[in-house]
């Protein structure tokens, strides 16, 4: 078997929230004077549903306050996924609600972009931004997020998406999903984790969603299968998320397998990689192990995360090449 940690990869579903070392954390939380309420062990913390793990991931936003911490935090992002073999990401950030928090608009934004720079110059990896926007939250927030989508598109910012609570429904929001898509910024929302067939349809049709946000919740709706199967929408799947925050029992559990039997796009991720403690080598890892994939077929859910990328065509063909070279090289080299 080849090092999965050396396969290249494309990573499409992350929230930077979500990646920050735990001595990161606590040393930020000091420097900030922040109180840190919760075990700051490096041991996964457990959750009792999605609200329970909503209300963790606050505390991780709070402790966030200065643009040097957004900087680290990006700039860390990059070198922890380059040494995994991620070669493009695409990072999701609540940028608007850091902005409102904080009273500064543009400064978390701005201060990722800087990190991310700063951490894409070290390493081998490229980067990309969604900005991600809380179906629980305003529509003029919305709006605000959208604008920040436009106005920092050349410095790397390529999507919006809603996400949060799939019970809050995405219509409120259609004037700002039609904008977004006349303006060319490009749309992926969560749904179908958990909530079922009628969230990916909303997001497909009021959302004008390019991809879901997991979507795994397709399969209790067969014409839903076949519709996404024949658009090939890519879903982006993360297992061990789906399984830390209760929307599937176990990983051997999962329907990954039942998504590619269908012949749907799966692409491969970790949503929450910090706060469940996994890695997008530590995924491939554990559904080669769980499934028994060989190293061909974990190959195919690199190309396809790829494909399903707004990455660049020549970034795209390169990172085929290297999938191509890795296949090519004996197990062990």
């Amino acid at each position: 078997m080849r090092d999965l940690a050396t396969l290249p990869k494309a990573h499409l579903h992350v929230h930077l929230e979500s990646t920050v070392r735990p001595e990161t954390l606590r040393e930020i939380a000091a420097a900030n004077g922040v109180d840190l309420p919760m075990d700051d062990g490096d041991t996964p913390p457990t959750f009792a549903g999605f609200r329970a793990f909503a209300d963790h991931n606050a505390l991780v936003r709070a402790c966030l306050l200065r643009p040097e911490d957004f900087r680290r935090i990006a700039r860390e992002f990059c070198a922890d996924e380059a040494a995994q073999g991620t070669r493009y990401a695409e990072v999701t950030f609540t940028a608007a609600s850091h902005g409102d928090r904080l009273k500064h608009p543009e400064m978390p934004l701005e201060a990722v972009l800087e990190g991310l720079a700063e951490g894409q110059a070290a390493y081998d990896i490229e980067c990309r931004v969604i900005l991600d926007h809380s179906r629980r939250r305003s529509v003029d927030r919305a709006w605000r997020t959208l604008d920040l989508a436009r106005r920092y598109a050349s410095h790397g910012v390529v999507a919006i998406g809603l996400a949060g609570e799939e019970t809050y429904p995405l219509a409120p929001f259609a004037a700002v999903m039609d904008a977004a898509s006349d303006a060319g910024v490009h749309l992926v929302h969560h749904a179908g984790e958990a909530c079922g067939p009628e969230s990916i349809r909303e997001a497909i049709t009021t959302g004008r969603t390019q991809r879901l946000g997991h979507g795994i919740r397709v399969l209790d709706d067969d014409e839903l299968v076949a519709e996404v199967r024949d658009r090939a929408i890519p879903l982006e799947v993360c297992p061990t998320s789906n399984v830390g925050l209760g929307f599937a029992s176990s990983f051997s559990e999962h329907p990954l397998p039942l998504l590619l039997k269908a012949g749907l796009v799966v692409t491969l991720n970790t949503d929450i990689p910090a706060i469940v403690g996994t890695s997008l080598a530590g995924e491939y890892e554990q559904v080669r192990d769980a499934f028994g994939y060989d190293d061909h077929l974990l190959a195919d859910l690199a190309r396809a995360s790829f494909d399903a990328s707004f990455a660049p065509a020549e970034t795209k063909a390169r990172l085929h090449e290297q999938a191509d070279a890795w296949l090519a090289a004996a197990p062990g080299h």
